[in-house]
């Protein structure tokens, strides 16, 4: 479990990110900070495996507080995989994977093997270990920098836009591929994202984010859709414009699903 308790961040110079944010992320589910630009999403990410320090606050992790632990050891125990995936350009797929491995002091024959292992996990292809980042599609870079994180087997793995970077329909697979990979692993993931159709495919938790870090919502996607807190989330989330009030239209003889704006949004699949 983690827990924001009254966590607050200055930046040098007077810019605060963060103010007085409390949350509580349950084990074994997917927590998705959402929001604009500059709201402190990814402040708050990196609070957890001390990137960034918290000026006022504690950040713990099943009650211990993050401040207490060796940051190098801290991170090595959690996973993290980035937006631009990170990849080191002059090591070998297979050398990527294994990178907090051998940091860790395990032997080349163990890291072969579970790097082997893990990448199967995320649907790499065993031919690919030979290969460097540039030679990889942007999707694959990103399975690398997914398999990297999942590697030590840790209990919780921050992902800080991990799909921004990617075309939509590597996106949509790279999307289904997480949600897999959460149902067979039984991960604490802490997911950022400006993308708010992203983070309600994703999060059992959504965190709307205002400006400073403030919580504008917290609950499960139905829960914001059915009860928005107020027009900023509204706004947010597009139920100003009619786009996620759906209903029902026959066109001939088939129930098609089309949203506020008239659009179709698909159709309803029949018994």
């Amino acid at each position: 479990m983690i827990e924001y308790r009254s966590v607050g961040k200055t930046f040098p110079g007077g810019s605060r990110a963060v103010e007085n944010f409390d949350l509580t992320i349950a084990s074994h589910t997917t927590t998705v900070f959402v929001g604009s630009s500059g709201c402190g999403k990814t402040t708050l990410l990196r609070m957890v495996n001390r990137m960034v320090e918290p000026t006022q606050g504690q950040v713990l992790i099943d009650g211990t507080d993050v401040a207490t632990r060796n940051p190098v050891e801290l991170r090595r125990s959690i996973g993290y995989v980035m937006q631009a995936s990170g990849l080191l350009p002059h090591r070998t797929v297979l050398d990527n994977v294994g990178t907090v491995l051998r940091l860790l002091g395990v032997g080349r024959a163990e890291t072969r093997r579970r790097s082997f292992e893990v990448m199967e996990t995320v649907g790499l292809d065993p031919a690919l270990a030979a290969r460097y980042p540039h030679e990889l599609s942007g999707g694959q870079q990103q399975r690398v920098g997914v398999a990297r994180a999942l590697v030590t087997d840790p209990n919780i793995l921050l992902m800080d836009e991990p799909f921004g970077a990617v075309d939509p329909i590597v996106r949509d697979e790279l999307q289904a591929e997480l949600q897999r990979l959460q149902r067979d692993l039984d991960k604490t993931i802490v997911f950022v994202t400006h993308d708010i159709d992203e983070a309600f495919l994703l999060g059992d938790q959504v965190v709307i984010l205002a400006k400073g870090g403030h919580r504008a919502q917290v609950g499960s996607p139905a829960d914001i859709l059915a009860s928005p807190a107020d027009d900023f989330v509204r706004s947010f989330v597009g139920l100003d414009k009619g786009g996620r009030e759906l209903h029902l239209e026959n066109r001939d003889g088939v129930q098609v699903v089309v949203d506020g704006q008239g659009r179709a949004a698909g159709v309803l699949k029949q018994a």
